[in-house]
């Protein structure tokens, strides 16, 4: 069996904007619920920089103060907007390209791969299921299980649950939030730069390393070793 040439042994990714392409389907459904609430649908590019939120904080973070009381309710009908957009025939928020290969190429017994996403879990299932992926994954983390990012819980609890110390704990994300949580929990975090972050944003928030496709991991994974010693 060939060695694992790194030392990270739980490999943790981030869902939307690192391993499956949601933009269209988060923006529109959030402008359909402001739209049903009778508000002013929020800005597109302003919706993507919030995508990894849970749900509760991205929506209060697109209202102003004097309407934030309308959260609750915007919330319920992301909800409906995004079933009814997922029950479509025609619906599919496709995979990055590379994602299926690099979680196939990390199938080693040495490894264990886990999401900690600010979806809920019923979200993430849905998504898992249609594209055939959740035997990849030693254990799932959603919005249901904690704080949202960048708050370190829920990854801290990810670890627990797998017997992963930080030091062999990397994380894989789009956003700022996704580093931000990594390194308040004292692991290492790898940014990809076909998501909804800047390179920039994932450097300053901590980034060891930024990849532009998923072939260039192995490789990052390999550096990061080399820099933290």
């Amino acid at each position: 069996m060939t060695p694992i040439p790194f030392r990270h042994r739980f490999i943790v990714f981030d869902l939307d904007g690192t391993l499956v392409d949601s933009q269209h389907t988060i923006v529109y459904c959030m402008s359909q619920a402001f739209d049903a609430a009778g508000l002013d649908q929020p800005d597109a590019v302003a919706v993507r920089g919030l995508i990894g939120l849970k749900l509760e904080v991205a929506v209060a973070e697109l209202l102003p103060p004097d309407l934030r009381a309308m959260a609750p309710r915007l919330v319920e009908l992301y909800r409906e907007a995004f079933h009814a957009r997922l029950s479509g025939p025609d619906h599919d928020d496709p995979l990055f390209e590379g994602a299926r290969e690099v979680l196939a190429a990390l199938d080693h017994p040495e490894l264990l791969l886990g999401i900690v996403t600010g979806k809920n879990r019923r979200g993430l299932l849905r998504v898992l299921e249609h594209h055939g992926l959740q035997h990849h994954f030693t254990t799932l983390k959603t919005a249901d299980d904690g704080p949202s990012k960048p708050h370190p819980r829920v990854l801290q609890v990810a670890m627990a649950e797998v017997g992963a110390e930080p030091r062999d704990t990397v994380m894989i994300g789009d956003t700022a939030f996704d580093i931000e949580m990594a390194r308040a929990a004292g692991c290492d975090a790898i940014g990809v730069d076909w998501g909804y972050h800047h390179r920039d944003q994932l450097y300053a928030a901590g980034a060891g390393v930024v990849i532009d496709r998923f072939d260039e991991l192995e490789g990052a994974m390999i550096r990061l070793d080399g820099a933290s010693q």
